[in-house]
């Protein structure tokens, strides 16, 4: 688990194919990995990744032909940053919302506008996830804990104050990109206890509409 509290932004050092699948490496300088250990989950841009290698100045995770396909981590290059967070101990303050580190589809960013000092970002996402995000209520985007400003349709906002544009991934995101998008937990299991389905699938025709597939 995560708490969507982003501890610094990576680099990817380098994509190594590997029997089908890829071995992602993240220089990670900034991140202390003093505590983690072969096997720990670090999120990687919302994505739960198992560090598999500890190297001098980051780690290395196996990324499956899945996760490629249905997450921004296979459209990544050499040199892109992501958001990175250490997985939750315990004794660690739940400074945002719980968060699995499983993401549940792509959104689109829409828009961002200058508001204050802040800026409002507007995001649309396939009808499968839209029902699940309430104004007030929480989203993880790109494994960053945020609330929902309004709903409208398929399309929500939020706003992103100063702190969180330079300590993210966001400074480098611009309208059009794709980020990744976890609903919040609770809406999920509420979702699947009341109508005994599964749970929603990425909605194939949306990545196709908007480039990403």
């Amino acid at each position: 688990m995560f708490t969507g509290i982003i501890q610094t932004v990576g680099r990817i050092a380098r994509l190594e194919p590997r029997g089908g699948d890829v071995r992602l490496h993240v220089d990670s300088t900034d991140l202390d990995l003093t505590d983690v250990q072969l096997g720990d989950s670090i999120a990687v841009s919302g994505v739960c990744l198992t560090a598999v290698t500890l190297e001098p100045h980051g780690f290395g995770a196996d990324v499956s032909n899945e996760t490629l396909a249905l997450t921004t981590l296979g459209a990544l290059k050499p040199g892109d940053p992501v958001n990175l967070e250490k997985a939750l101990r315990l004794a660690d303050r739940l400074g945002g919302h719980m968060v699995s580190g499983h993401v549940d589809g792509l959104s689109k960013v829409v828009s961002i506008t200058p508001d204050g000092r802040s800026q409002r970002w507007t995001f649309e996402v396939p009808a499968a996830l839209a029902r699940y995000i309430a104004a007030k209520g929480s989203i993880c985007i790109d494994g960053t804990s945020l609330t929902v400003n309004e709903v409208s349709g398929l399309r929500f906002g939020v706003n992103l104050i100063p702190h969180t544009v330079e300590h993210t991934a966001f400074r480098a995101r611009r309208a059009g990109d794709a980020v990744n998008i976890e609903v919040d937990v609770v809406a999920r299991y509420i979702e699947r206890l009341l109508s005994g389905g599964e749970a929603p699938k990425l909605d194939e025709a949306f990545l196709k509409q908007h480039g990403f597939a």
